[in-house]
């Protein structure tokens, strides 16, 4: 066990190499190296980071120029080293002025910091936002050690078990909280076994968490994970109104109480 623990410390001490990113669209597909990324790249300063909870400096290239051709109707998904997969919908990512994104890019002489002691930073690529208050750009938004993006087709349409009742009028508040529930919670979570995301368990199977949380236990959880149940090793972020208002937690937990009810075995 020791001889693991120093190995795994030898490789974290190493200096970060260079890497490669592959933007798979429907129409072209284009693999990235950090040097040529680096020649494009402009200094970003980004505003209490969302990984790093502070002040950060990066080397950053607009995400919108790596994805041409696209059209704001596309959907994206960014996939992490660790197996976290952000559902992104296209149309923020294009955006040049509000909430504007960029690829942060790691340059293998000048290495981020460490996420957390025993950790590696959010290298090599990483999805950061200036101004993100104009957009409600949520935590999961900001995907890092990002490994890959790819275009796909909507998550309702890859994973009809996440769906509401078809019987539901498209702004059915159910509906709407599907929308929530898909910028938040798929990044991390499955439900009734649907989705690409590894991190999290799965909300729907056994249970739902709406069945073992009682009273507005739920929505004090999703605003603060650590309030409730604190553990060094959580990865769940906090949701802050300013992030998920009141009115649109309440949209996300009526989805959860619906889905409840369609419980589908994978």
């Amino acid at each position: 066990m020791k001889s693991i623990l120093a190995l795994f410390a030898l490789l974290l001490a190493l200096p970060v190499s260079a890497a490669q990113l592959t933007i798979e669209l429907d129409h072209a597909s284009k693999t990235w190296q950090t040097a040529d990324l680096l020649k494009q790249a402009q200094t970003v300063q980004i505003v209490d980071d969302v990984s790093y909870k502070r002040n950060m400096t990066y080397r950053a290239v607009p995400l919108a120029t790596l994805l041409p051709g696209l059209t704001p109707e596309s959907h994206l998904q960014a996939v992490a080293l660790d197996g976290f997969a952000a559902e992104l919908a296209a149309a923020p990512l294009l955006e040049k002025n509000g909430a504007r994104a960029w690829l942060a890019v790691e340059d293998p002489a000048q290495p981020w910091p460490a996420l957390a002691e025993g950790k590696p930073s959010a290298g090599p690529f990483y999805l950061v936002w200036t101004d993100p208050q104009a957009g409600h750009i949520s935590p999961e938004q900001w995907p890092f050690q990002i490994s890959g993006i790819k275009q796909l087709k909507t998550v309702a349409e890859r994973f009809p078990a996440l769906s509401p009742d078809p019987k539901l009028a498209a702004n059915d508040p159910i509906n709407q909280g599907f929308a929530l529930f898909q910028k938040n919670c798929l990044a991390c979570h499955r439900l009734n076994g649907a989705g690409d995301a590894q991190v999290g368990p799965d909300l729907n199977l056994p249970y739902n968490p709406t069945e073992y949380f009682s009273g507005d236990f739920l929505k004090r959880y999703i605003r603060d994970p650590q309030s409730l149940r604190h553990w060094p090793q959580a990865k769940m972020p906090a949701f802050a109104a300013s992030v998920l208002p009141e009115g649109e937690l309440d949209l996300l937990v009526g989805y959860l109480k619906h889905m409840a009810g369609r419980k589908q075995q994978p």
